[in-house]
């Protein structure tokens, strides 16, 4: 009798082990599905809530040669967006929407656009242009010496 139990105790290990799996397994494609779509010459990331992004990174986290006249690029391992509206003047912005917390993924003419709802924000200072987000991105304090960018 002994035997059978610890036969049933490991079955039963087992069925939790695989259904754990199976589990996590059907969860990672919606996981992946807030994703990261790029576009050409503006990077990708994206759409946050009530949250900013926390911190932003320190140190340089790019040129000014990566960010085009009029539009901008997505850094998505800083979670920030760098935009440069006019000649020479750059703006960092959270790549996470005001919304529901998806990475924005591309920057279409004046536009920072999140694909998972449709919300878009100015590349100029980070206001919502097409909601459903309510609120504009958070802003950081950008600095260019010589080439490189740094955001705080």
């Amino acid at each position: 009798m002994a035997d059978s139990k610890v036969s049933q105790g490991g079955d039963a290990s087992r069925r939790a082990v695989v259904g754990g799996f199976l589990g996590v397994g059907a969860a990672a494609p919606l996981l992946v599905a807030c994703g990261s779509e790029e576009s050409s010459g503006s990077g990708d990331s994206g759409e946050s809530g009530d949250a900013g992004a926390g911190s932003p990174p320190s140190g340089a986290i790019g040129t000014t040669s990566e960010v085009p006249v009029g539009g901008g690029k997505i850094y998505k391992a800083e979670n920030v967006v760098v935009t440069q509206p006019t000649e020479g003047e750059f703006k960092a912005f959270s790549s996470i929407c005001t919304h529901k917390q998806c990475p924005v993924t591309k920057i279409e003419g004046k536009d920072i656009s999140c694909t998972c709802h449709g919300s878009k924000f100015s590349i100029a200072d980070g206001s919502v242009t097409n909601g459903p987000a309510e609120k504009p991105l958070e802003e950081f304090e950008v600095t260019v010496a010589g080439e490189e960018i740094t955001v705080s």
